[in-house]
């Protein structure tokens, strides 16, 4: 049988959907990965990023300090965690994840708030609004949508990358991949890579629906039954 009839007989076996070695278990072990790990990062960059933004000032340092974690692989601090007295599982595994999440959600906050259009910034503060009430009302609004695609480009680098938490004993769907190697079983390894490319797929495509969701621009001109790229004719 050809590695993609595997899959298919992989996929099809009921079996193979329960129970603690199960697809729907190993998801879910992922999907909590991928939460607590984006949760915690967006808990710490995204204060950060916007005070920053906010004020102007430290900006470029914390963009420069975070980007550190694109530049060592995600695998490398896995490994060094798992030497030290932090251990092995889930815990070294949702430490590099937030240090991996970190860049994309300070990045986005900071830039966000900071390319607001300056003369929006001026009219606030013309109508006598104060630092709070200009970032409430005007900065975070107009900033959200890059501040959302921070979110989803975090979110979505997350759960692919969460496949390694299965290198150091933690679970998630790389299990189904690093037992399928090990047992020389492709449509098991075929159906962690398939499982872990959809939900990346489908991650991708609600957080985008957020995304547009949120942006003020687009519902002034949905309101307004103005489309981007509509002719209109006299």
């Amino acid at each position: 049988m050809s590695a993609w009839g595997q899959l298919v007989d992989y996929l099809t076996t009921t079996a193979n959907w329960t129970g603690q070695a199960g697809i729907l278990h190993r998801l879910e072990q992922h999907a909590a990965l991928t939460g607590v790990s984006v949760a915690i990062a967006a808990a710490v960059a995204l204060p950060l990023g916007l005070a920053l933004g906010h004020h102007g000032r430290g900006g470029n340092l914390a963009i420069n300090i975070t980007n550190v974690g694109r530049a060592i692989p995600t695998f490398a601090v896995l490994t060094l965690l798992t030497l030290s007295p932090v251990g092995i599982g889930n815990t070294s595994t949702v430490i590099a994840l937030i240090l991996f999440a970190l860049p994309p959600l300070v990045t986005n906050s900071y830039i966000g708030v900071r390319e607001v259009d300056p003369e929006a910034r001026d009219a606030a503060r013309g109508m006598g609004m104060s630092g709070w009430q200009l970032f409430r009302r005007v900065e975070l609004p107009l900033g959200m949508p890059l501040i959302m695609a921070g979110i989803r480009i975090a979110t979505v680098q997350v759960v692919a990358t969460a496949t390694i938490a299965a290198l150091v004993g933690a679970g998630g769907l790389g299990r189904l991949i690093t037992d399928g190697l090990s047992s020389h079983n492709q449509g098991e390894l075929l159906s962690g890579a398939v499982v872990v490319a959809l939900l990346a797929v489908v991650v991708e495509s609600g957080l985008a629906l957020v995304q547009r969701r949120v942006d003020p621009v687009r519902r002034l001109r949905a309101g307004a039954g103005f489309e981007p790229g509509a002719v209109t004719t006299s």
